[in-house]
Formats: structure tokens, C-alpha cells, sequence
């Protein structure tokens, strides 16, 4: 009863879509193909910026009202394509069909996906300089489906000739591709019925053989499984540490805490009396003995309430003064971990016992908090220095400007790739890879950043996502002072040294991102004077003085539109929030 009325379902929207048996296929940039067993085009060889294909086929059918380009993955493409930009991601700039020679007029576009500012219908508005994409759900199969404005009949098998410009630049071509064509008489973009499935659902239930109800009955079957699993929500996963559990040689449970003692001098062999569970005594109002705990969970528990305890203001102090640090750099105390009297003291005490005063009463709202912040006249401060200013306080440790920061080093590198357009924005996901490994003397492997692809799709990840090889640093990142990721690191230091110049002008992943931006600048605009304004004002957010246009124009002119980028991303004004 259930596949009869799946089948009477199908039915009432029924449409087959076949593939094009294709007769021939053209690159204008000659670019190589090879034709799938699955009547799809894989293209190979090196990707050109731009191309233009042309596939030609047969569809078998009296009669066409659309057709449809599904975009395929492959593992041969980067990140699995469909595309074969650095990012999988690829741009349509026009599609158009003749058949029988003549053009069919396409009265609307649908798709699975586009991306923003990219719509499928782009891709039929006669403007070269828009397009269809798909960032960022690169890696997924994607098809777009082209009604035509009337029915084209179809007269001694006339072949389907279906034309995809891609001439968006920067090797934003199609990866993999296949065309099929429908005569439904209203083309939808739900999922294909496979060719066998939709030819059974053609024929008279009664005049089925055994073979092909079996076939149907499997299909349906299988479909239906796929959606209850999918409706299922993601597993959840639990972290446990057991303390019963069978004894394994000298493994064996502990029932309880052992005994700690109070040793005569550190000396272990004179121990004296056994240690209590608790905490620091020095806070009034906090209890600090862990009194009738006997098991370890039960001992974390008091542990957790005492550090969330409404009178231990050591916690909230901590809590306000680690956000005050990353709005302002420079914590209220200046050692974030340690407000003991081996660390910094607080530059205004009183503003700290408010604002941790504050936070606790509002229930510990972090959104207060950095509103707060971010809305004082001291945050909204300029950075500029005023003479009397340095006179008193040169450090401004009193808060007289705003603090000048120098970008983190992988915000510098986010920044770079956001500014050449390249940026990978994808949420989640493994960890990227941004180096060569080769089994190396001991454990430790040996690690190649330098022989790593600058265009590889790893690099253009965002730096959250960068693998960080702890014993191996990346130099890069090293020399921008990353911390030593094998250390913990309270606050990261800044410094301004002639090795980060050298290596923001001379490592090969900026040189490259360098060559990019140059590129999307050329393709942007048209003079050089006009791709300089765009520099500043994309690099900086304003446009250029008339000095500094001038300089910059100059120093293009003679040494390359890249080069002149390699300056900006090495200028104070590019590294610094100001």
C-alpha cells in the first residue's frame, strides 16, 4: 500500500529526464576531456582562467521543454570541485541551447544552490560580467535546470547543443559536468528519477515483470531509509573517566581518593598529618574546606563551586580584566594569569572591583559586558599621541589614546587572503594541513612549510582552522610572534622587527597572495590609476591622498601592480588597527 501511493505520488509530477548521449564536446581553450560511463564530461589538464564548452547530444524524445547541467564532484578537482578554482568553486557566466541550429529562448533558471550575489539567474541575463556560483558548499553535486519560453520539437533525433561560458577568470571553470533534457510539461528541479525507475513507472503495474517490481520495490525502499536517517538527529557523544571497572595487573580502580599528607619540610619520608580537600582561605565568605567528600568526581564538583561562588571575586576580577585585555590589548592588570603579588598591579583598581561587581549582578552576561566596553568614551578614543599625553604617561598605561595594536599573525594572514578575495569562509570541518611531512630521524617527522603550494585550498582557510604543529613551527607564523604552541601563553606578545618585513615581502604565500590581488584588481577595473584607488581603499578603507596615489602608480608603473600590493600588506596602516 505504502509504494502504491509513493508511485501514485510520482506520477502526479512525473518527469524523466535523459541523459544526452553525447556526440561531440569543445573547449575554445582546448582544454582536455574524457567522457564517464555516466554520460558526464570530466575536464583535466591545466585549468584555463577562462573557457567556453559546447556539448552536443541526442536525448531520444519527440519533443523538449528544458534542460538540465548537473555539476558533479570528483576527486581529481581541487577540493573535490565541482569547479577547478583553488576552492572547488567555479562561476557560469551564460548557458544557451540551439537546436536544429537555431537559438531556444530560455524563459527562467532554477537551482539546488547559489551563492550569494551569484544567483542561477545570471547565468541568463546576457551580462558577461555576471555570473552563477556555488561557494561555499564546493565538494557537493549541484544542477541547475533551463525552461525554455515554448515546447521545441524534436524532428529526425535533432541534436541538443548546450553552450557554458565561464569567462569569470581565475580558473573558475566547470570541473565535471552532464546535460539531460525533459519534455515534462512543467520542468521541476526535484531530484531525478533514475532512466530504469522512471520507465518502470511508465508501464502498466500489471504488465510488470518480477524483475523490474523488484527493482522498483528496492529503489523505493532505499529512498525511504535514506530520508528516516537523515531525519535522525546527530549521535551524541559522551566523555567518561570510570572509577570501577575490572582490575588489570597492576591496574587496578582506586574506591577512593588516596591519602595526601603534609610532608616535615618536603620530605617525603616524614610525612605528617593527611591533607584536606579545599581550597585558598584567604577570601572571606567562600567556604574552603571540602568537608564529607570522599570520592574524586565529588571533590571536582566542590572545586566548581567554589570557583563560580558569588563571593569568590577572584574569578569575576578575572573574568572582566581578560576581556578588558583583548579590547585594549593590555589587561586593567597586565598579567592576565597571575593577580598574585609576583604579577602586574591593577592601573585603576576601582574600575575593576565595578565592572566585576557589575558582571555578577547581571548574572555573569558577557553581552553586557562587552557592550559596556565598547560603548565607553575611554574604547571610542583615538590613537593619535598628544605631547602632553607622552609627557605623563608614555606607556598609556592610563588609558589617555587607544591602544595601537598590530594585527595577530594569523589575522594577518585572513586578512591577506580576504583581501585578494580568496578567503575559504566554510564553517568547520578537519583541520588544514599548510605544510609537507616526510618520515623524519626519530618520532618527530620532518615538517615543509616552504615546499608547500601557495594555491593549495588548505591555504585558504581561515587561520582558525590551521593545523598547528607544535614541535614544528610555521616561520611565517613564528616570525609575526605566534606563540610556541607547545607552551600555554597568557597574552601574546607584539613586536616590529626587520625579519617580519623581509618575510611579508619574500615568503612565497605572500608573494603569491600578492600576485592574486594584483590580478583581481586588473580584472576589476581598467586604468592603473583606478586599481590603486580600489587597492587603498579595499587594503585601508579610504581612498589615497594625491601623494600617495601618485607614489604608488609610480612604483607600479616600474616594477609591477604586484609588487606595489607587497608594499601595501607590509604598510603600518595595513597591520596595525589604528
Amino acid at each position: 500500500e505504502a509504494l502504491a501511493t509513493w508511485e501514485s505520488e510520482q506520477r502526479e509530477g512525473f518527469q524523466i529526464w535523459r541523459i544526452l548521449q553525447l556526440s561531440n564536446v569543445v573547449s575554445e581553450a582546448a582544454t582536455p576531456h574524457e567522457l564517464l560511463d555516466d554520460g558526464s564530461v570530466l575536464f583535466g589538464g591545466t585549468a584555463p582562467a577562462k573557457d567556453t564548452s559546447i556539448v552536443t547530444g541526442l536525448a531520444s524524445l519527440a519533443r523538449v521543454t528544458a534542460v538540465q547541467v548537473e555539476l558533479m564532484p570528483d576527486s581529481s578537482l581541487p577540493a573535490k570541485g565541482p569547479g577547478r578554482a583553488e576552492n572547488g568553486n567555479l562561476h557560469v557566466c551564460d548557458v544557451r541551447v540551439r537546436i536544429a541550429g537555431k537559438d531556444v529562448p530560455i524563459k527562467m533558471a532554477m537551482a539546488d544552490f547559489s551563492q550569494a550575489g551569484w544567483e542561477i539567474e545570471k547565468a541568463i541575463d546576457a551580462n558577461k560580467d555576471s555570473a552563477w556560483g556555488i561557494h561555499p558548499e564546493q565538494g557537493k553535486p549541484h544542477r541547475a535546470v533551463f525552461v525554455f519560453s515554448k515546447p521545441v520539437a524534436l524532428e529526425n533525433d535533432d541534436p541538443i547543443e548546450v553552450t557554458l561560458e565561464q569567462t569569470h577568470g581565475r580558473q573558475h571553470v566547470i570541473g565535471r559536468l552532464r546535460v539531460s533534457a525533459t519534455s515534462s510539461d512543467t520542468p521541476r528541479l526535484d531530484p531525478p528519477l533514475p532512466v530504469a525507475i522512471a520507465e518502470i513507472l511508465t508501464s502498466p503495474r500489471e504488465s510488470r515483470t518480477q524483475e523490474e517490481q523488484r527493482i522498483q520495490s528496492v529503489y523505493y525502499l532505499t529512498q525511504l531509509k535514506s530520508a528516516e536517517l537523515a531525519a535522525l538527529p546527530p549521535p551524541g557523544q559522551i566523555y567518561a573517566v570510570a572509577s570501577q571497572f575490572p582490575d588489570k595487573g597492576n591496574f587496578k580502580a582506586a574506591v577512593k581518593p588516596r591519602d595526601v599528607h603534609v610532608l616535615d619540610r618536603g620530605n617525603v619520608l616524614k610525612p605528617l598529618e593527611i591533607a584536606q580537600p579545599g581550597a585558598l582561605s584567604c577570601l572571606p565568605g567562600v567556604p574552603t574546606r571540602f568537608q564529607d567528600v570522599e570520592d574524586e568526581g565529588a571533590r571536582r564538583v566542590a572545586l566548581a563551586n567554589w570557583l563560580v561562588h558569588a563571593d569568590n571575586i577572584l574569578t569575576w576580577r578575572s573574568i572582566v580584566n581578560r576581556v578588558w585585555h583583548y579590547h585594549f590589548g593590555r589587561g586593567i592588570v597586565d598579567t592576565p594569569n597571575d593577580f598574585g603579588k609576583m604579577g602586574g598591579l591593577p592601573s585603576h583598581p576601582e574600575l575593576l572591583d565595578w565592572l566585576a561587581m557589575e558582571f555578577r549582578e547581571r548574572g555573569g552576561s558577557l553581552k553586557w559586558l562587552h557592550k559596556t566596553i565598547v560603548l565607553s568614551a575611554t574604547y571610542r578614543q583615538a590613537a593619535a599621541d598628544r605631547p602632553d599625553g607622552v609627557a605623563i604617561d608614555s606607556g598609556n598605561r592610563l588609558l589617555w589614546r587607544m591602544n595601537r595594536r598590530r594585527l595577530e599573525a594569523e589575522c594577518i594572514r585572513d586578512a591577506v587572503l580576504s583581501l585578494s578575495g580568496m578567503l575559504d569562509l566554510r564553517m568547520g570541518g578537519p583541520s588544514a594541513r599548510q605544510f609537507h611531512t616526510s618520515p623524519g630521524v626519530h618520532i618527530t617527522p620532518v615538517v615543509k612549510y616552504k615546499e608547500f603550494d601557495p594555491d593549495h585550498p588548505a591555504n585558504l582557510r581561515r587561520g582558525v582552522y590551521r593545523f598547528v604543529f607544535r614541535t614544528v613551527p610555521d616561520p611565517l607564523m613564528q616570525v609575526l610572534d605566534c606563540p610556541d604552541a607547545s607552551q600555554l601563553a597568557a597574552k601574546r606578545e607584539s613586536s616590529s622587527t626587520p625579519l617580519q618585513a623581509l618575510a611579508l615581502l619574500n615568503n612565497r604565500f605572500m608573494v603569491r597572495q600578492s600576485e592574486h590581488i594584483a590580478a583581481r584588481l586588473k580584472h576589476d577595473t581598467e586604468t592603473l590609476e583606478a586599481r590603486v584607488a580600489l587597492l587603498f581603499k579595499r587594503a585601508y578603507g579610504r581612498s589615497p591622498r594625491p601623494s600617495e596615489a601618485t607614489r604608488v602608480v609610480d612604483y607600479a608603473s616600474a616594477h609591477g601592480l604586484a609588487n606595489a600590493c607587497r608594499v601595501i600588506i607590509n604598510s603600518s596602516e595595513f597591520l596595525f588597527v589604528q
